[in-house]
This record gives structure tokens, sequence and C-alpha cells, in this order.
């Protein structure tokens, strides 16, 4: 016996066909919006207006900073010209690059030519978003990568 497709078959197919892709498109989205970790600035355009002029006194600091996650301890070295520092952190928030649900904030200790803190960390990949004040009064804002060897 033959079965014979009707015009009502066609349509169920399409109308589950793009109940289905309806239905994921939604799913990602609000994941998407769920995990967004937020604006970096309130207004852009009033933040530009002065991003050279911050830039480039962050680049006349001469600072080299790197982190590392080992174990769970993070250690955050800042250098200039080849000496170890340890300037006042102002803010400093460690956590996930894509989503805000773990981030921690670090209480850092110079210890042996760098900074310390204890942290709930692990494998994948973590940022170390870092507002520093040097003694003359610029303010150093970097996202630095966190390197783990774990």
């Amino acid at each position: 016996m033959k079965t014979e497709i009707t015009g009502w078959h066609v349509l169920a197919i399409f109308g589950l066909a793009f109940g289905v892709i309806i239905t994921v498109n939604l799913t990602l989205a609000v994941n998407a919006v769920r995990t967004f970790p937020g604006l970096e600035v309130d207004n852009s355009y009033v933040a530009s207006q002065k991003f050279d002029t911050d830039r480039d006194a962050q680049i006349a600091l001469g600072w080299d900073v790197s982190a590392d996650l080992d174990g769970n301890d993070l250690v955050l070295r800042i250098v200039q010209n080849g000496t170890p520092i340890a300037p006042m952190i102002e803010e400093a928030i460690f956590g996930r690059a894509t989503s805000v649900q773990q981030d921690q904030t670090p209480e850092f200790s110079f210890i042996n030519g760098a900074l310390r803190a204890r942290v709930e960390g692990g494998e994948g990949n973590w940022n170390l978003r870092l507002k520093a004040r040097a003694p003359d009064g610029t303010l150093f804002q970097q996202r630095v990568i966190v390197r783990t060897d774990q």
C-alpha cells in the first residue's frame, strides 16, 4: 500500500522543521544573554575621548605585567625597568573570560618580587581585570590573560 504525501503532511514537516530551528535559536540566544559578562564601559563615546591619552600614560610607565596560576596561587608580576614593583591595586577581578559566575576578588601580598593571592582556579581560560595606581597617580588598566600550567 502506497501512502500519499498530502499538503497537510508537507505543512507538518515544514512546521516541525521551523519549530526545531526556532527552538534552537531561542535556546542559544537565552544562554548567550545569560552568560554575557556585561559592558566594559557605560558610554563608549565618552571613554573614547580620553583613550589615547590614557594609553600613552600607561605605556610611559614601562610596566611589563604577567600573571600565572600556580595551583591555587595567583602570581602577578609587575616589572618596571627590570625591577619588580608592587603598585597600589585599586581593583582586581579574577575570573573566566566569558562569564562572571566564578569571579573572585583576590587580596594580594608582595612576596619574593611578585604579588600573590589565593584563588579558586583550575584549568581553562582565566583573566585578571586589573586596575593599579602608579606612585605618580597614573591609573594602569589592563585585562591580563592568566597562564595556567595545569
